[in-house]
């Protein structure tokens, strides 16, 4: 069992695309995952079909709970071949029922980040504390970070194991990154090595020039550390976000090499093993969009996808 933050407290990279599709992946493969989201805007909650939930992580925040996020945990609401008949939703071998499941979030969560200032003592680690017990019975935990150095964003670094710091090929990312990197690393000296990084994933590559130079920038100022395979900029991977589907559920073109890609980028982390079969997922044009919830997620998506 790993417990992974997904950071950056840059907004607009795509760190909720990144967590609900590495979520999305693993469960492919057979891996329980749980997703928290911890991020008040709630887009990792919305993107994995969950809709007004009566309790949230800001109620388990809210007071330290050993083990209590077991009582907001409900499953992914994203739906199975099983549960509908359109031909861009997929079976129900490719979305595993019950694979993910997700501690949700809400706006009230932000109350709480002001409120855990007044606790000098277990501010910071209240998340940790409320997953002991509970993060064992999955194969892996995934923490969606807010886009900000807070103490929501603490106490995810105070609960994980490890780090992936999602990055976009821009200019002001490539800031976000380093200063990240830091603060992970303060905490780690605070608690023994913990949380590790195990590398940056780099989101949203265009087919630009200024794309592909802040991509080689980013390799080189970062060459020490593992850089993920890269996620492209595609419109599937807006689409399944627009429509609160997993990448693995989607049909038109371009989707099977998001899948390809994340699983990559899995793999590339120790996520999942490199001798593990890949899953063959093929896709085909749809120009239908599922008929299932539609939320749009600011800064996820680009005018000018490829695929």
């Amino acid at each position: 069992m790993t417990v992974t933050a997904i950071v950056n407290q840059k907004g607009g990279v795509g760190k909720t695309t990144v967590t609900l599709g590495l979520a999305a992946t693993l469960a492919a493969y057979g891996r329980r995952v749980l997703v928290v989201d911890l991020d008040p805007q709630a887009n990792a909650t919305t993107g994995a079909g969950v809709w007004d939930a009566k309790s949230t992580i800001a109620d388990v925040l809210a007071n330290e709970q050993p083990g209590g996020v077991a009582r907001v945990i409900t499953p992914a609401g994203w739906p199975t071949g099983a549960e509908s008949d359109d031909a861009q939703i997929r079976s129900v071998e490719t979305i595993p029922s019950g694979s993910v499941d997700v501690a949700p979030s809400g706006p009230n969560l932000a109350r709480v980040e002001h409120d855990l200032a007044s606790d000098m003592i277990g501010g910071q680690d209240r998340l940790a504390v409320s997953l002991d017990g509970v993060a064992h019975n999955y194969d892996h935990v995934l923490i969606d970070c807010a886009p900000s150095l807070g103490l929501l964003t603490v106490n995810a670094l105070f609960a994980a194991d490890d780090v992936v710091v999602v990055a976009e090929p821009a200019a002001w990312s490539l800031d976000g990154v380093e200063q990240i990197v830091q603060n992970v690393e303060r905490v780690a000296g605070r608690r023994g090595g913990r949380p590790v990084i195990r590398g940056i994933a780099v989101n949203k590559l265009a087919r630009t020039r200024d794309s592909a130079h802040w991509y080689h920038q980013l390799q080189e100022t970062h060459a020490a550390r593992r850089i993920g395979a890269p996620i492209r900029l595609r419109a599937a991977v807006a689409e399944s976000a627009a429509h609160c589907l997993p990448i693995t559920a989607m049909t038109r073109s371009g989707a099977s090499e998001v899948v390809e890609e994340f699983t990559e980028l899995a793999k590339g982390f120790g996520l999942l093993d490199r001798d593990e079969p890949d899953q063959q997922i093929d896709s085909e044009p749809s120009p239908n969009p599922p008929n299932v919830h539609s939320v749009a997620f600011g800064g996820e998506s680009d005018p000018t996808p490829v695929g």
